[in-house]
This record gives C-alpha cells, sequence and structure tokens, in this order.
C-alpha cells in the first residue's frame, strides 16, 4: 500500500477555488479525463450540495504495465462523491476507481477550507492510498502511480496560484 499527502494552498478565496474544482474536467492540464457524467446532484436540508459523478479516464502505460496487463491502454472509470457545505466553507471529495479493481485500488479524499489565517487563500489537503493487488511488483507500481498523481496535483493553470505542498509517501505492507 502507498499512501500520498499533499497540501496546497491557493490564492483565491474558498468560493472561487469551489466553483474552479467543480468545473475542473475536461481540462488540458490533465487530458487523462476523457469525461464526466453527473450521476445524482442534490441539496440536502442543511443546504449542502450532495454529487455523484461518473469520470471515465484512459491512461496511455507504461511498457512494464502493459505487458503485465496485456494492453497498451486502458479505460478506465472513477466514481466521485462531494459535499459542499457553503455555511461551513468546506467541500470534500472522494473518489475511487470502479475498474480494474481486481488489479489496483486507488482511492483519492480531497478536502478544501479557507485558509485559518487569510480568508483570501484557500486550503486543500489531499490523500491519495493506492494498493495494487496480486502482482509481485505492487510496491513499483504503487510508486509509479503515486508520483502520477503528484505530477497531476502540481499542474497548474493560473500564475496566481500560490501553492505550498507538503509531500508525505510512505508505504505500508
Amino acid at each position: 500500500m502507498k499512501i500520498w499527502n499533499s497540501e496546497h494552498v491557493f490564492g483565491h478565496p474558498w468560493d472561487t477555488v469551489i466553483k474552479a474544482a467543480m468545473r475542473k474536467y475536461p481540462n488540458p492540464m490533465n487530458p487523462c479525463v476523457v469525461g464526466v457524467d453527473v450521476l445524482e446532484r442534490s441539496v440536502d436540508c442543511c443546504g449542502r450540495l450532495h454529487s455523484h459523478r461518473l469520470l471515465s479516464t484512459e491512461w496511455g502505460l507504461p511498457g512494464l504495465v502493459r505487458a503485465i496487463l496485456g494492453t497498451s491502454r486502458t479505460l478506465t472509470y472513477i466514481k466521485e462523491h462531494s459535499v459542499v457545505d457553503p455555511m461551513e466553507k468546506k467541500m470534500e471529495l472522494c473518489s475511487t476507481n470502479i475498474t480494474l479493481t481486481n488489479l489496483v485500488s486507488v482511492n483519492e479524499r480531497l478536502v478544501y477550507t479557507p485558509h485559518p489565517e487569510n480568508p483570501e487563500m484557500t486550503v486543500l489537503i489531499q490523500e491519495a492510498t493506492i494498493t495494487v493487488k496480486g502482482i509481485s511488483l505492487g510496491s513499483y507500481l504503487e510508486s509509479l502511480m503515486a508520483n502520477t498523481i503528484s505530477s497531476n496535483a502540481k499542474k497548474t493553470p493560473h500564475p496566481k496560484h500560490q501553492r505550498k505542498e507538503r509531500k508525505e509517501e510512505r508505504s505500508e505492507s
């Protein structure tokens, strides 16, 4: 199992960052996400927006992974659940893969909150847990996937975006 953590500070207020986060796909900065379908969206009695989306992704795979999986490209699907609480100014998003689950499990959690010292900034805490199953090169593949998540997290489309990153990776057996 590989656990990856990161913290980013955006130089924009929470409302602005949340609007951008809800519209982040499709995105030329991450062309692997090829489709987004909203499966369900509702507002609960407390005014929180609940969304359930299906992301379609297609990854170009390294030669070693292609050999293991027996394919050159893989279309995968990810289910994403998010809750936006405008009163608490918190957005929590959880996603997990729903294809290739016999080989790999990727669970990601993102939490957006206003910066505690500056309301004109927003903090994103991101965690991904990657588990490769039944493959002798599991640790290699977990590290490869963690590096891909880290690389995608560093892509910033706006020069005013400020980032403070606390990167923490650890492997657990």
